[in-house]
Order: structure tokens, then sequence, then C-alpha cells
């Protein structure tokens, strides 16, 4: 819980505010961007949210944020307004595709998904791990629970085991980073080759961010990325992420060439933020990202490009 003792001195006056606490995990700047911005390596409140969809996209940040860093100050905001937020998640996205919210700790505040099946008769998917919450798992198995847990990397797994044990879902990740309690998942797989999980998504090894970085691709439309990669608004066009590559920056440019070669109209990472084009336009952005990060050092010299 968020500390009025730990205010950081950059929040404008008013009722929402950060703390001390936060971590830079950017989740907040996305989910609620007119309210919340980054200064220094923290967020910070910019502006109080005004009207009813900026306040309710600042507190769906504060349920989201994986350290609590994000608060209200006493008697500012209704109960049932804190309840609302709680039980939004998941927040509808596209077509199925939901923001699960709930961001943990455990993987720096990344982003999970869940997938929401209703006439495929194949279950519900989960993809990456968020914290555990009972009231997100209440408002899962509503909808149906999830038969797949689907990890991207090792980094974003979280509390895989508990969200196992309570829906009963297989976990699915590759053996590249099937470390620890992961190698006895339920679904372990092996080399680069893409593999159908089901009639409808298909499972894109992209080795390069970690030895074992997957990609799922649901309905050749959603491109569930993990840390492989995101938009970038300072670059215009998606990117790979250059300064935290932690297994091979060429092999990761490698896995893009061959990613660019599906068809796909959503990324949808676990760090970075989304975007969505039509297909066509996607195999364009996606020639940008190669051309940039061959431009910047990627096959040949197997050194990540400068920060951007």
């Amino acid at each position: 819980m968020a500390s009025l003792k730990k205010r950081l001195p950059a929040n404008v006056p008013g009722p929402f505010f950060v703390d001390a606490s936060c971590i830079d995990c950017d989740a907040c700047r996305w989910i609620a961007p007119a309210t919340f911005d980054e200064a220094g390596e923290q967020s910070f409140v910019q502006r109080q949210p005004e009207g009813r969809e900026e306040r309710r996209a600042a507190l769906l940040a504060l349920v989201a944020c994986p350290t609590g860093s994000i608060g209200v100050e006493p008697g500012s905001v209704p109960r049932e307004e804190l309840a609302w937020a709680r039980a939004a998640y998941p927040v509808p996205i596209d077509g199925g595709v939901h923001h699960a919210g709930y961001h943990s700790e455990k993987s720096f505040g990344a982003a999970s998904y869940f997938v929401h099946r209703v006439d495929a008769g194949l279950g519900n998917l989960l993809v990456d791990s968020p914290r555990f919450s009972s009231a997100l798992a209440e408002r899962l198995e509503e909808l149906g629970g999830a038969s797949t847990l689907f990890l991207t990397h090792a980094d974003d797994v979280a509390d895989h085991a508990r969200w196992r044990e309570r829906l009963g879902a297989q976990r699915v990740i590759h053996a590249g980073d099937a470390r620890g309690e992961l190698r006895r998942a339920e679904v372990v797989i092996e080399g680069i080759e893409p593999l159908e999980l089901d009639r409808e998504t298909l499972l894109i090894p992209v080795p390069g961010h970690t030895r074992g970085s997957t990609c799922l691709l649901w309905r050749e439309r959603y491109l569930f990325t993990g840390d492989h990669l995101a938009w970038s608004e300072r670059l215009g066009h998606p990117y790979a992420f250059r300064s935290a590559c932690w297994y091979d920056w060429g092999e990761l440019v490698r896995s893009m060439e061959r990613l660019a070669r599906f068809r796909f109209e959503w990324i949808l990472p676990g760090h970075g933020r989304r975007c969505y084009f039509p297909a066509d336009e996607m195999r364009r952005q996606m020639q940008r990202c190669l051309d940039w990060v061959r431009r910047a050092g990627g096959t040949e010299s197997g050194q990540p490009p400068p920060d951007s």
C-alpha cells in the first residue's frame, strides 16, 4: 500500500499520488497516460484525473501496480470505486483478448493477457502470469477459467504455480527457459520450429532475449511477444529491447527475421507498448524494425544497438 509519508515530490497536488517504492515498470504510464508520467527513474502524477474515464484509468493503474506504489489520499475515493477497479480486470482489448492486470513485482511489472475463446471449444488462455489475486481468479473462473498458461519466457512467470493450482491450467514453456520448478511444467517445447498448440494457436520460438523466449500467435491476428518485441513511441515503429538482451543479440535478430514472415495485426508485449496495424501495414512496420536492428549492429557484430 502506498505511503503518504513517502509521496514523491514530483506529484502534483491532489488525491492520487505515487510513492518512493515505485520501480519504474511503466505500467501506470500506458494504462493511464493522462495521469502518470516519468521523472528520473520513477513514475509520478503529472495531472490529477479529470472526468469519469480518466479517473477509472487511474484506478485501474492503482490496482495493476506491482509494488502498490500508487495511492489515494484517505477519503478521496469512495470504496465502491476502488471495489469497481479491483473487479474490472480482465479488461477487454480486442476480439476476446483482455489485459489481465494485477502486474507482479516478480516479473518487474510485466503485462499478462487473458484470451476468452467463447466459440472455439478449446479452452481459454492465460499468457504469462499476473500476480495471484483471489479477485482476479474468481473473475477468470466466471469466464470459464483457463486451460493453458502460456509462459513466453522465464522472466515473466511470476505466480505461475499458484495459477496452475487454482485454475488447473497446463503450463507451456520452452526448454531453454524451463529452469527450477518449471522443469516440471506440463508442456515443455524444444527447438526453433513453430509448433501448433491447437488449430488456432501457434507457438513461435524466438531465442535472443532469453534462450527460450517464445511468441504465441492466435488466429493469425494477435501476437503475444513477451519481451521479444514491442512498440517504440520514440522510434515510431516496433523494436527489440536493445539494453535488456540477456542471451544473444545476433540470435534475437535472426529470430526477428523469422517472425517477420508471419501474418499478424497486434503486438501484445509483456514490457513496452502494444500496437495494432492492418496486416499489410504491420509487415511494413516489421521491415522498419528489421532495418533498425540490422543498421544498429544486429547480426554482424552480435552487439545490441545504442539505447533508445
